[in-house]
């Protein structure tokens, strides 16, 4: 099974879009995982980002986050449209933050049934991702959406979980490992019982929860494995301010976002290349 790697443009607009580009092929990354929300990119702005893309021979995965409303009508509405605006790029894959966490649980299988929908009609994969704020806010939450629709797919960003259990899930391995099985993206961002960005995953001290995260990726790429897949996707998404914490009163990060990514992609490349799954 080949892994391959994607690089977030989150954190990246200060520098032109093709130098960007660029330095993500140099990198070793197969692609960028990108957003297109349309209060910030007109249609033309858009047609010109994905063709850059494809002439740097890049491959593109898209974002869905920007549904925010409260109101769960309007919410449905643009949820929809926006979805189809995505798999007008003609994407790899849609990774959906999908619903919000106070949302009631018919009304986010509605939301979920929306993308089976869409996802049907297009061609196009269409995952959500395990993210505060969303229905996919904790385990023992998305355990019960999960049982509820067989045909589910997940991005995992268990950072997510970390934070919110206030834990590194060792209490909730049960609905963690239905969580696993279910995941066919990666999201290598390392979380950890107090937020979803360690300072810096280098260091020595963090190193034992670099490691859970590790092997919960590596038990991913099993199942994934396991269940016949060719190819599995990975985004290595450690985030700019303010996820990435800063040092008090000099507003200096703890760590280079780039580095920091680079890091936790050879950890996983370097695991995996070691183990028996290639």
């Amino acid at each position: 099974m080949k892994l391959v790697f994607f690089c977030p443009t989150w954190g990246y607009d200060q520098i032109p879009f093709d130098n960007f580009l660029a330095r993500v092929c140099d990198s070793g990354f197969v692609g960028v995982e990108t957003s297109f929300p349309r209060d910030s990119y007109s249609e033309k702005q858009i047609q010109q980002r994905v063709a850059s893309i494809k002439a740097h021979g890049l491959e593109l995965i898209t974002q869905h986050w920007e549904t925010i409303t409260p109101d769960f009508e309007r919410y449905k509405r643009e949820f929809e449209t926006r979805l189809w605006q995505n798999v007008e790029t003609q994407p790899r894959l849609i990774n959906s933050q999908t619903g919000r966490d106070f949302f009631e649980f018919e009304q986010s299988l509605e939301l979920i049934d929306i993308a089976e929908k869409v996802e049907k009609q297009s061609g196009i994969k269409i995952l959500h991702e395990i993210h505060r704020g969303r229905f996919s806010f904790a385990a023992h939450v998305t355990r019960k959406f999960l049982d509820a629709r067989p045909k589910l797919k997940l991005t995992a960003d268990l950072s997510h979980w970390c934070c919110v259990a206030g834990n590194m899930l060792e209490d909730q391995n049960e609905h963690l490992q239905q969580a696993l099985v279910r995941s066919e993206h990666i999201h290598s961002r390392v979380g950890y019982s107090e937020g979803p960005q360690v300072p810096d995953p280098s260091a020595a001290e963090w190193q034992e929860t670099v490691n859970i995260h590790l092997n919960w990726w590596m038990e991913i790429l099993e199942n994934a494995k396991a269940q016949g897949k060719e190819c599995f996707s990975v985004t290595t998404e450690f985030g700019p301010a303010p996820y990435m914490p800063s040092i008090p009163h000099s507003n200096t990060p703890t760590c280079d976002q780039w580095q920091a990514n680079l890091y936790v992609m050879e950890r996983l490349r370097e695991r995996y290349e070691d183990s028996v799954l290639i």
